[in-house]
């Protein structure tokens, strides 16, 4: 299959991971920002096969396991009042304060699994007497999908329709992570799937700002030595700028229908990430435009604020300070089965990833 075979052939991955080896000099920490660059990393054991010298660092760009547990419970709310909750699979096992809502829905609350947001307009309109909430959660990559979702309810006249947004943006969060005092990242991995809607562009100035490559890449193998690879010759060479490994799906402009839609019904805002806090101008709010689909407003459960598990170290996870083998709970009250925290519980969750295959627990 062309763009695939191709990123998962065993030799050219070998042979870039010994250009890697001959190119690097010293230490030098790369994060790679997203969840399944973390999966791809760890499953085909690229992490132990790196020179000692190229340290990864796993980052936040696993949109389930950055939602607040507080829209968690916001969803568990709807759920108790009578709300159709519908959702994304990856979203339905996430522990809340008290429960999921795969628990919630055992206990008969009404959860829907779906693979579209158009999917739950549909149910609005074929459920015409109940109220449809489709939990919107998820980076730039799938703000274009569920912003349509709310044209085409508007367009459709469906008044019981509305979406619970929890979208978050990357370049904010890679900014913050830069700013804090911990901080010991020498360049990025960035995320092709987010780069295929939104473009490079809006990383030129992170780039010049903190004097820190970028390189955009995919999630096959050679995707990723490739990636690297190229991150570690900037490194040693003394540059920092954006590059896109990625090209063949990537363009540096972006998807511009989509941003087009996003922009139409979306706003930049602050938001709050789990584990990490507020970030200023980091997450998608409904336009005012929009604000009869807004379920926190229509249902009236924006002021929910609960707090993390007490022995949950996701955040230092998803900054990049700790490992999840570094965690005390990891493998033992902490399981896929029984998670304390989103990033064991998700499908691109790094303690997820570490704990099916990696033998570090």
């Amino acid at each position: 299959m062309k763009y695939l075979n191709e990123y998962r052939d065993l030799e050219t991955t070998r042979n870039y991971l010994k250009r890697i080896e001959e190119t690097v000099t010293q230490p030098w920490n790369i994060m790679e920002v997203c969840g399944g660059q973390t999966h791809g990393l760890i499953k085909n054991g690229i992490i132990d096969l790196l020179p000692e010298k190229v340290r990864m660092i796993h980052g936040p760009g696993c949109p389930v396991c950055v939602t607040p547990l507080q829209l968690i419970d916001k969803a568990l709310a709807l759920m108790e009042q009578g709300v159709i909750v519908c959702s994304f699979g990856d979203m339905i096992r996430v522990p809340g304060s008290k429960k999921s809502l795969l628990e919630a829905k055992a206990e008969g609350g009404d959860l829907r699994v779906l693979y579209s947001p158009l999917e739950a307009v549909k149910i609005a309109k074929e459920n015409p007497d109940r109220e449809v909430v489709f939990f919107a959660v998820g980076f730039e990559t799938t703000a274009p999908a569920n912003a349509l979702s709310v044209l085409h309810a508007k367009k459709e006249g469906v008044t019981n329709y509305s979406i619970l947004v929890s979208h978050v943006l990357v370049p904010p969060a890679m900014e913050a992570i830069l700013d804090d005092e911990f901080c010991n990242i020498d360049a990025f991995l960035g995320a092709g799937n987010v780069c295929a809607i939104m473009g490079t562009s809006e990383y030129e100035e992170l780039t010049k700002k903190h004097n820190i490559p970028v390189v955009v890449t995919g999630f096959e193998p050679l995707d990723l030595v490739q990636g690297i690879f190229m991150a570690v010759s900037q490194l040693e060479a003394g540059k920092a700028k954006v590059e896109n490994q990625y090209s063949r799906i990537v363009k540096d402009e972006g998807n511009i229908a989509a941003k087009e839609v996003i922009s139409k019904v979306f706003e930049v805002a602050d938001r709050d990430w789990r584990g990490i806090g507020t970030i200023p101008n980091s997450g998608y709010v409904l336009r005012e435009d929009f604000a009869k689909f807004d379920a926190e407003k229509k249902f009236g459960v924006g002021d929910i604020n609960t707090e993390e598990h007490a022995s949950c170290i996701a955040g230092a996870i998803l900054k990049g300070i700790k490992k999840p083998h570094e965690c005390s709970e990891f493998g033992k009250r902490c399981t896929p089965s029984n998670p304390l925290g989103a990033p064991m519980v998700s499908s691109e969750g790094a303690c997820a990833a570490y704990y099916n295959f990696s033998e570090t627990h």
